[in-house]
This record gives structure tokens, sequence and C-alpha cells, in this order.
């Protein structure tokens, strides 16, 4: 059986879960916050969370462990078949986690733990994050899924990165990073009632 260890308040652990429960694979959940202890490091480099167990091997990073599922139960597939294809869902995945999550980031002690970050922080962060979903916004499809037609590895990461991404910005600028984006808003309305995803927010408010 697979551990998937970490908190339920990261929105990449719940991404992670998602996609096990999606998969229909057994797993049980480990409390681990994310620390500097040797023991969290031995399966995290980083001390990040989430990181997996499979018969004592570990591993970190959302979109490794993403990988590994989506090879280890193929069906269903959350890639393309087509090379090319699979690209362009990898591609959008990168844009909407580095350009649009990862800047929302640089504010996340203030938004959400009180501490402080500087004014200048804060103005590139404003800036970057429209530069980010101005991006985003170039390739996108919400067809009616992220990338197209079908359900999508793309989907399960702009759900949980637009929805950390969005609540830091409306808390910082009061900016609403999905405002304009109408089918992006749809998009969201649409996952958040995806069987896999509705479990795991069942699961976070319970």
């Amino acid at each position: 059986m697979i551990q998937l260890y970490g908190l339920r308040l990261s929105n990449y652990y719940s991404l992670t879960k998602a996609l096990l429960i999606e998969k229909g694979l057994e797993f049980e959940e480990v409390k681990a916050p994310p620390t500097q202890e040797e023991d969290n490091l031995a399966r995290t480099p980083m001390g990040k969370m989430p990181s997996i167990g499979v018969d004592g091997r570990f591993m970190s990073e959302s979109l490794a462990i993403a990988a590994y599922l989506d090879r280890l139960q193929p069906e269903p597939a959350l890639l393309p078949a087509d090379p090319f294809e699979a690209g362009k869902v990898v591609e959008l995945i990168c844009h909407i986690k580095l350009d649009v999550e990862l800047v929302a980031r640089r504010c996340l002690p203030e938004a959400m733990f009180g501490q402080t970050v500087t004014d200048e922080t804060k103005e590139t962060t404003e800036k970057d994050l429209k530069k980010g979903m101005a991006a985003v916004r170039r390739i996108i499809v919400c067809d009616p899924y992220a990338a197209g037609s079908e359900l999508t590895l793309a989907d399960f990461y702009a759900f949980y990165c637009f929805g950390l991404a969005n609540a830091i910005s409306q808390k910082m600028f009061e900016l609403d990073i999905l405002a304009g984006h109408d089918d992006i808003q749809a998009l969201m309305a649409r996952l958040a009632e995806h069987p896999s995803i509705a479990r795991v927010e069942a699961d976070k408010a319970a």
C-alpha cells in the first residue's frame, strides 16, 4: 500500500490525494509536517509536502509522483496518448505551477501565517501574477477541460494551484486573478464537483 505523507492543508498534498483516489489506488495518509528533521528529509530532500512511500522507497514532488501513478495505474489515463499532446498538458501544468502558483507563494507567509513580506516583494508579486495569468491564458483551452475535451493532469493542477494563488492574491492585493476569465471560473466549478476532488475537499472540511 502507498503511504501519503504530509498535511491536508497543503494544496499539493490534496492534489496528490485526489490523484490516488482518481486512479483507484489503495493508500494511507500519514501526518508529516514539513520539517528539516532527518526522517522527513529521507522522504523528501527539501523537507516539503507531500511525499509517498512505496515498499520502503520514497518519492517527493507532485509532478514526479503524478508521473509514477500514471504508469502504475494507466487507467484512467491523465495524459493523452499522443506524445505531443501529452507534452502540451505538461507545458500547461508548468505555466500554472511556476508562473502563477509559485509566484503567489512569495506572499504566502504574510497572507496565511501572519508574517511580513517586503513592499518590493508585494509589488513584484502582483505584477508577475498578472503576467503569469496572461501566459496561462494563451495556452489554456477550457473546452470543457483545461487542455481540451478530456480530463487530464492539468485539471488537477488548475484546481489546486489557481485555488491557492487566488486566495493569496485576494488577501494581499484584493485582486481576483480569475476575474474576467469566465471559462476558467466555470472549469473550477466543474472540477469542484469531480468525484475525486470533491472527496478530498469533503475530507478537509470534516
